[in-house]
C-alpha cells in the first residue's frame, strides 16, 4: 500500500500575474522550485485564500530569483494577482517511509521571498 503525503508547499505565495491566453499550468520562479524540490511539469494542488477556490494544474520553471508566481491558462480564472496561495505537492511512500518523513515547507512573503523553511 502507497499513502499520499505531502512531499513540499509554498505557504502564502503572492500571485504576481495571470496570463489566460496560455495552454495551462502555473509558472513558478526556478529558484523557488529548486528551493521547495518541486520539479517542472509536476502536477500540484493550489488553494486559494482569498477566495476559497482550489485546483490541480502542473508546474513550469520561471526566472530565477524574480518571484514569479503566474497562473496560466484556465487557472487564471481562479485568482488574480495579489492574491495568497498555498501550493502542495505530494508523493506516493510506503506507511514505513511515511512514518519518518517530514516535508519541506518555504513561506514566503509578499515579494515571493522565503522567509521561513521548514522540513
Amino acid at each position: 500500500m502507497l499513502l499520499q503525503i505531502l512531499k513540499s508547499k509554498l505557504h502564502l505565495a503572492t500571485v504576481t500575474d495571470a496570463c489566460v491566453d496560455y495552454e495551462g499550468s502555473m509558472t513558478i520562479s526556478k529558484d523557488l522550485m529548486d528551493q521547495a524540490g518541486m520539479l517542472p511539469y509536476e502536477r500540484i494542488l493550489c488553494g486559494n485564500m482569498a477566495n476559497g477556490n482550489r485546483f490541480e494544474t502542473y508546474l513550469i520553471p520561471g526566472e530565477p530569483g524574480a518571484g514569479q508566481i503566474i497562473l496560466n491558462g484556465a487557472t487564471a480564472h481562479l485568482g488574480k494577482p495579489g492574491d495568497r496561495l498555498t501550493i502542495m505537492c505530494f508523493s506516493n511512500l510506503t506507511p514505513e517511509e511515511a512514518s519518518k518523513w517530514h516535508p519541506k515547507v518555504l513561506v514566503l512573503d509578499q515579494q515571493n521571498q522565503v522567509i521561513e523553511e521548514r522540513s
